[in-house]
């Protein structure tokens, strides 16, 4: 026998569900509008339910549709014959998921949906199936073979639901208005919900914390605070509080070069004046972007009348997750 060519099967695999996909594209028509507005008018909660591996995009779909502004929840069409029918309401809307249309688990569902009043969206690739034939609105998954040379493991068939679930999720996101703060309130942990929800003001140093010192001061006072706050910097207020400059290592430096006596040259010779700075309610995120652009390590937060309110430096930053 010959040595397998992984490489080319891999192509294959992924020309052949490509290609399912493209296809899929001329189906989106009137029943794809129906299906959205019944899914938009829901009342309660939209219930997934599919068997075997429709059962696990199933899943995907409703998890995408509750991170996404649609209240969603996944249902075992098995178990809902056993006691989970009773997770689903007369105000709820079912998406079913069904490439032969005629899963016995799913089809014994039926009248009991009937008898609810429950709307039927059916994800199928037999427009004659009886789960076909039994819904409020049929969307037509059928592809011409799967990418399984025996035709036999749900693959390209699979890959056309999930995308077509993907279709309805993004589709009623939009018809919903659901905003980035609305997607960051469902996804509150880990570095996503950080880099959405984290603000300047929750991690930045204010108050005594923040190294101050006035126009005026000496290089040698001025380091002084800047050795006590540890901050690698300090910022420098005029007469009226008002940000005048920051004095930072990188001034220190270039002031050690030009040969200064730290304790008769004053900091306005040798700060930094223009620094960049961020307000209190701007993300955490574009805070660290600035950083980035820029180079530096440490930014003042400033209010809306230039007055230094506190200081937030990188290692802020990667410690609380944003980066």
């Amino acid at each position: 026998m010959s040595k397998p060519s992984f490489i080319d099967s891999a192509r294959r695999t992924i020309a052949m569900e490509a290609e399912s996909v493209s296809a899929l594209s001329e189906r989106i028509d009137a029943a794809f509008v129906s299906a959205c507005e019944l899914l938009l008018a829901c009342r309660g909660r939209v219930v997934v339910t599919g068997m075997g591996k429709s059962g696990h995009i199933a899943t995907k779909i409703a998890s995408t549709l509750a991170s996404t502004g649609t209240p969603a929840l996944y249902v075992h069409p098995g178990e809902a014959s056993h006691g989970d029918m009773g997770m689903i309401t007369a105000e709820d809307v079912v998406i079913a998921l069904s490439n032969s249309g005629g899963s016995n688990e799913i089809i014994t569902l039926l009248p009991l949906l009937k008898r609810l009043g429950v709307p039927l969206v059916a994800l199928t690739g037999n427009p004659a199936s009886d789960l076909a034939s039994a819904a409020d609105v049929h969307l037509d998954t059928g592809v011409a073979q799967e990418a399984c040379p025996l035709g036999l493991a749900p693959t390209s068939s699979t890959t056309v639901s999930l995308v077509m679930g993907d279709a309805l999720a993004i589709a009623l996101l939009e018809a919903r208005g659901f905003t980035a703060d609305d997607f960051a309130f469902s996804h509150p942990g880990g570095t996503l919900g950080k880099r959405l929800l984290l603000k300047v003001v929750d991690v930045m140093h204010a108050g005594n914390d923040m190294p101050r010192v006035e126009s005026g001061t000496s290089v040698a006072t001025a380091l002084m605070e800047v050795n006590s706050k540890g901050k690698g910097m300090t910022t420098v207020v005029d007469a009226e509080s008002r940000l005048a400059g920051v004095f930072t290592d990188g001034d220190l430096r270039r002031a050690i070069e030009r040969n200064i006596d730290i304790h008769k040259v004053i900091i306005d010779d040798v700060m930094t004046i223009n620094c960049k700075t961020v307000t209190a309610d701007m993300l955490a995120a574009e805070a660290l972007k600035i950083m980035d652009d820029h180079r530096i390590a440490v930014l003042v937060v400033v209010d809306e009348t230039n007055r230094p309110e506190g200081i937030i430096d990188l290692k802020d930053l990667l410690r609380s997750g944003v980066a």
